[in-house]
C-alpha cells in the first residue's frame, strides 16, 4: 500500500484544479453560504459532519462554529459510533475529522478514546458481507461509497474490496444508481485508483470513474447544465472537479453547470454543505490534505466580516405537542397506532420519533440509515422498507407529503405527522 504522504500527493494530482476549469464562485456567494451553514448549527441538535467538512474545505477553519462542531463530533463519535451509527455516518465523521487535521484512529473526548477507523472497517465488512450474500449492502451503496472513501483517504486498509464492488455496480448494464451515489462512488474509486498498485484493479476503477464522469457530462449537455436535479448538483460538481484526468481530453463546461446552481437559492444545510466545496474548486477527495494552520488567511479571503460567534447559551424553548401516527395497510398484519408527544419547539421530526419510541418502544421503535440528505427511516414497528418490494415509509403532515427529511423537518405545535408504509 502506498504511504499516506505519497498517497495524498497522488490524490491532489488527480483532483481537477481550479486553474484548469477556471470556475469558482464569487467571494460574496461563498461567504453567504458559509454564513448559512454556520447559522444552521443548533446546539440542541446532533452535529452535522457534512457541515464541518464543507466549512473546512471552504477554508473557514477558524470560527467558533467550526470549533464547536469539532468538539461535538468528537464527543458523539465516542458515545455513538460503536452503538447506533450506520457505516456511512461513521465514514462522514471520519471525513470531517480528517478535514479538521484530527486522527480518526484516536478520537478522545469525555475521558474516553475510540478508534473510529476500526469501527468503520468493522461496519464496512458487515456491508460487504451482506452485499456478497444477499446482493445488497446492509444499508445503501451511498453509505458503502462513503465507507470506501473514508478508509482510503485515512490511509487505512480495507478500501479496495468495497471499491472493486462499487466499480462493478457502476459498470453494470442494469445499474440505476442515483446521481449522489454515483458521484461519491466515483470519488472513492478515484482515491483507490491513486493508491492501489494492482494494474487490473486500476483499470477497473479507472473505467468506472470515466463512465460516471462522461455520463454526467452527457447529461449536463442534454439538460442545459442540470445533472440529476438541483439538489444532486453539489456532489456531481465535486466529482467533475476532481476527475478531470479521467475524462480528458474531453472538457467540462463548468460555467454552464455553475449557472444552474447560481440561479437557485439553496437553504437546506446539507444541500449547501455538498455544493460549497465545488464552488471553491474542491471536493471530498481533498479532505485529508487541508492546511489547518491557514485559518486566518482563509478567513480574510472569504470576507473581513466573517467572525461568527456561536451562542451556546440557548434559551429554554417552549414545549409543543405533536401528534404522531404509524400506519401499515400494505403488508403482513396491518396496524394503525397513534400517540402525542411533547418536545421542545424547534425540534426535528427525528426527535419527535425518538420521543415516541422512548415512551412506547414496543410500538414506535424505528431504525434509520444514513443517506446524502441525512438519516432516512427504514423501519418502524419492526416493518422494514424493501428495494425488492419497492416499499418505503412515507411521512406526511396533515395529509401532505413532507419535502424534507426527518433530520431537518421541524413540526409545529399541534401538527399531525403520519408515517405510512407505502410503495413507489
Amino acid at each position: 500500500m502506498l504511504g499516506v504522504a505519497f498517497g495524498v500527493g497522488v490524490l491532489l494530482a488527480l483532483a481537477g484544479s481550479t486553474a484548469a476549469h477556471d470556475c469558482v464562485a464569487s467571494q460574496e456567494l461563498v461567504s453567504k453560504m458559509v454564513r448559512s451553514l454556520e447559522d444552521s448549527v443548533d446546539t440542541d441538535e446532533l452535529p452535522n459532519p457534512s457541515v464541518l467538512l464543507a466549512l473546512n474545505l471552504a477554508g473557514a477553519t477558524d470560527s467558533g462554529t467550526r470549533k464547536w462542531l469539532l468538539q461535538e463530533i468528537s464527543e458523539k463519535a465516542v458515545e455513538r459510533a460503536q452503538k447506533d451509527m450506520s457505516s456511512g455516518e461513521v465514514a462522514l465523521y471520519v471525513l470531517a475529522l480528517l478535514s479538521s487535521c484530527q486522527k480518526p484512529e484516536s478520537v478522545t473526548a469525555l475521558g474516553q478514546t475510540v478508534d473510529l477507523l476500526q469501527v468503520l472497517q468493522q461496519k464496512t465488512d458487515e456491508e460487504m458481507a451482506s452485499l456478497e450474500m444477499d446482493g445488497v449492502p446492509k444499508t445503501t451503496l451511498f453509505g458503502v461509497s462513503l465507507d470506501a472513501l473514508g478508509l482510503c483517504l485515512a490511509g487505512a486498509g480495507g478500501y479496495e474490496t468495497p471499491a472493486v464492488a462499487l466499480a462493478k455496480q457502476l459498470l453494470s448494464s442494469e445499474s440505476t444508481l442515483s446521481v449522489d451515489t454515483r458521484a461519491v462512488a466515483a470519488l472513492a474509486l478515484a482515491c483507490a485508483y491513486g493508491r492501489t498498485s494492482l494494474h487490473d484493479v486500476r483499470d477497473l476503477l479507472g473505467e468506472a470513474v470515466a463512465g460516471v464522469s462522461n455520463g454526467f457530462l452527457d447529461e449536463q449537455e442534454e439538460r442545459d447544465g442540470v445533472i440529476g436535479n438541483i439538489y444532486s448538483m453539489g456532489l456531481a460538481l465535486q466529482e467533475l472537479e476532481a476527475t478531470a484526468s479521467f475524462y480528458a481530453p474531453r472538457e467540462w463546461d463548468c460555467a454552464q453547470a455553475f449557472s444552474v446552481v447560481y440561479s437557485h437559492d439553496y437553504s437546506q444545510p446539507t444541500a449547501i454543505a455538498q455544493l460549497l466545496p465545488a464552488l471553491v474548486g474542491r471536493s471530498y477527495l481533498e479532505a485529508a490534505g487541508i492546511d489547518c494552520t491557514a485559518g486566518a488567511t482563509a478567513r480574510q479571503r472569504l470576507s473581513p466580516s466573517l467572525s461568527p460567534k456561536l451562542d451556546t447559551t440557548t434559551a429554554s424553548r417552549a414545549l409543543i405537542t405533536v401528534h404522531y401516527s404509524i400506519v401499515n395497510k400494505l403488508q403482513g398484519q396491518h396496524f394503525d397506532y397513534s400517540t402525542s408527544v411533547r418536545v421542545a419547539g424547534g425540534s426535528t421530526l427525528l426527535e419527535v420519533l425518538e420521543a415516541a419510541a422512548n415512551e412506547e418502544p414496543d410500538i414506535f421503535s424505528f431504525q434509520t440509515e444514513q443517506t446524502s440528505w441525512g438519516p432516512m427511516v427504514v423501519s418502524i414497528h419492526g416493518l422494514a422498507a424493501s428495494t425488492e418490494d419497492k416499499t418505503y415509509w412515507q411521512f406526511l403532515s396533515s395529509g401532505d407529503a413532507l419535502d424534507e427529511g426527518v433530520g431537518t423537518y421541524k413540526p409545529q405545535d399541534g401538527d399531525h405527522i403520519q408515517a405510512v408504509f407505502s410503495t413507489y
